[in-house]
């Protein structure tokens, strides 16, 4: 399997403050990748090098096989980019403005463009700074979408849609991909992750905390456990994220299974639960894995 995105011990700080430490990514070809973590984990620098945008100081980047300090050109050739904040030149109407988006890259993209905003129902005759936050992230969805590119790189790309909105444009990114292209998005909204990604990393601090399929991930070693009818819990190791209630109490937990229904069964249970947690509830799992 060839890799679109190849990240080496990749460290960037600026100045005293962090970036991000020593990374280490990949993401094959064709991948639907998802790229977690709080605000300020590191993902925007992340992508930012990726892009050429800033170079880091020390560690490798590739795309596509090609140094993104080096082959910044022939990158941005195949890449179709979206930051988390669409901001694009006052006094200018959207058709114009994704118009040079296209004229830019040296292309007729003008059939794709039109089906993308029919699509997004995005009024191209307005001026930009008539739209709302939601409006103009739809003109960046067109911008980045409009001339095919191999590889969709998406910063906390939702932000300011409506829901009905949010799947349309994930329905658009599953059809791409199912044409062969390949989608790296950073979000901070787990269930985005968890509904659309096949693989995805979790960044803390600018450090990778782990990287996984989405199935490996959610068949982590932690359960969500919900006990009616009693007050207090067993002295076991592996209880956290406890979450009490008048009728009961829930709980994450990694420990021995078997150890713990040997435990609940000396107390009076008025009902009990064990499923598999959400993906929200894994991220915390591992973030308090690296707390310990």
């Amino acid at each position: 399997m060839k890799h679109a995105i190849e990240v080496s011990r990749l460290t960037k700080t600026y100045g005293s403050s962090r970036g991000i430490t020593e990374l280490d990514l990949c993401v094959d070809e064709g991948d639907i990748f998802g790229f977690i973590g709080p605000n300020g984990a590191g993902k925007s620098t992340t992508i930012r090098i990726l892009l050429g945008m800033i170079k880091q100081n020390s560690g490798k980047a590739r795309v596509f096989g090609m140094d993104t300090s080096e082959n910044r050109i022939g990158i941005l050739k195949r890449i179709g980019y979206m930051p988390s904040e669409a901001m694009f030149y006052p006094g200018v109407r959207v058709k114009d403005m994704i118009k040079l988006s296209a004229d830019i890259r040296k292309k007729d993209c003008s059939k794709e463009a039109q089906y993308l905003c029919e699509r997004f129902c995005v009024d191209t005759g307005r001026k930009i700074e008539e739209l709302s936050l939601g409006n103009r992230k739809k003109v960046s969805i067109v911008c980045a979408l409009q001339h095919n590119p191999d590889l969709l790189i998406l910063d906390e790309p939702t932000s300011g849609l409506d829901p009905l909105m949010q799947k349309e444009f994930f329905d658009v990114l599953n059809e791409r991909n199912e044409k062969g292209a390949t989608i790296f998005f950073s979000s901070h909204v787990l269930s985005e992750i968890q509904h659309n990604c096949a693989n995805a990393a979790i960044i803390r601090e600018g450090k990778l905390i782990l990287q996984d399929s989405i199935d490996n991930l959610s068949a982590a070693n932690a359960r969500r456990v919900t006990v009616h009818g009693i007050k207090t819990l067993p002295e076991l190791s592996g209880i956290s994220d406890i979450n009490e209630s008048s009728k009961g109490i829930s709980f994450l937990f990694s420990g021995d299974i078997n150890m713990l229904v040997s435990a609940l069964a000396e107390y009076k249970l008025s009902d009990l639960s064990i499923c598999e947690p959400d993906i929200e509830e894994i991220f915390m799992h591992y973030y308090q894995k690296e707390d310990e």
